[in-house]
């Protein structure tokens, strides 16, 4: 009996020992896991820098780690990782350059849709109405196109009429037959003037002038868009060209308004003086009569600097005529005075 008691006695044992040998692996493996995983997002945190929006700036938290062991939350980083995506296409300024080679459909256009291998009756010429929308009988109603280029409508019908099984891969051609919505208006010193018609989304300031024909005194323009303060261009600036034009946007062509120096001390004729552009020191002086006799030729010309605050200079006319000074270019609003 004793015996009996001892042999059951071993077997439980080596049975019991057994099974923590067996189990011991594996809690061994588990328990590394875990400390490779606070291990890894300890380091995250470490590294991830701080967001200034409520972590708009971060990646979503720990997201690869709760996505590689399988938790639930993984299909939420995934969804905010996208939002945060979207948001930052949307907030991506457009360039105002790609304005230029696109148009979008708008209120009082008249497009052209033509379906290949559909039988239909009737024109092919379709007005957008006031609303947005154009009226297509295939599809049995209206459908919205203000706003959209003829390609995205393409797309859209292609993919309405593949909804409807009315056909599933239709030859879909969208073109624009009659512009209407971009206007512009150009006043001033123009031949052609008016309401004028865009057919992009911008078109360059030379493009306009072009074609109203701005006569031959026209020196500035003026734009006056919805929203924005007036914008002063000046025509003789090689840039003006590359100005866009926008839908809405008033244009005044005008000339330069007449600027002034002024001259005066021992000259012969003092007073105000037109100014012209490129015009030097001593043509100024010439222009007003020449110096007086028994003059030195000595020159000061006071000039207007951008804080208000005039900056004065002294010249000598017998040192610009010997080639020792450069002559000076004037410059609108100058004062001269010939002190002695």
């Amino acid at each position: 009996m004793n015996r009996a008691l001892l042999v059951s006695f071993c077997i439980f044992t080596g049975l019991s020992g057994a099974t923590a040998l067996a189990q011991g692996p594996a809690n061994s493996v588990e328990d590394k896991a875990k400390k490779a995983l606070h291990d890894t997002q300890a380091r995250v945190a470490a590294q991830a820098p701080a967001g200034r929006n409520g972590g708009l700036d971060a990646p979503p938290k720990s997201s690869k780690v709760m996505a590689s062991t399988g938790s639930r939350a993984a299909p939420e980083s995934k969804a905010e990782a996208s939002s945060t995506l979207e948001l930052s296409k949307t907030t991506v300024p457009a360039d105002e350059s790609s304005l230029t080679a696109i148009y979008r459909v708008g209120a009082g256009d008249v497009i052209d849709i033509r379906i290949r291998g559909l039988a239909t009756s009737g024109s092919t010429l379709f007005t957008v109405l006031e609303g947005g929308f154009i009226d297509l009988p295939v599809i049995g109603g209206t459908v919205p196109v203000a706003g959209l280029t003829t390609d995205e409508i393409q797309a859209h019908l292609a993919s309405e009429l593949k909804r409807r099984s009315l056909q599933d891969s239709p030859g879909i051609s969208v073109s624009v037959r009659q512009y209407a919505s971009h206007t512009i208006v150009v006043t001033g010193l123009v031949v052609s003037g008016g309401t004028k018609i865009l057919r992009r989304e911008a078109v360059p300031l030379y493009v306009v002038l072009a074609e109203t024909q701005s006569r031959l005194d026209a020196a500035r323009a003026s734009i006056m868009r919805a929203g924005k303060p007036v914008q002063i261009i000046d025509l003789a600036d090689p840039s003006s060209s590359s100005v866009l034009i926008q839908p809405g946007d008033v244009i005044n062509i005008t000339a330069r308004p007449e600027q002034f120096y002024y001259i005066g001390g021992r000259i012969n004729s003092p007073g105000q003086k037109v100014f012209q552009a490129g015009i030097t020191l001593l043509q100024s002086i010439l222009a007003a009569g020449g110096v007086r006799n028994q003059s030195d030729g000595v020159v000061e010309m006071s000039r207007e600097g951008v804080d208000g605050n005039l900056t004065t200079t002294r010249f000598s006319i017998k040192e610009i005529k010997s080639g020792k000074v450069r002559d000076p270019r004037l410059q609108s609003g100058d004062r001269i005075e010939v002190i002695r």
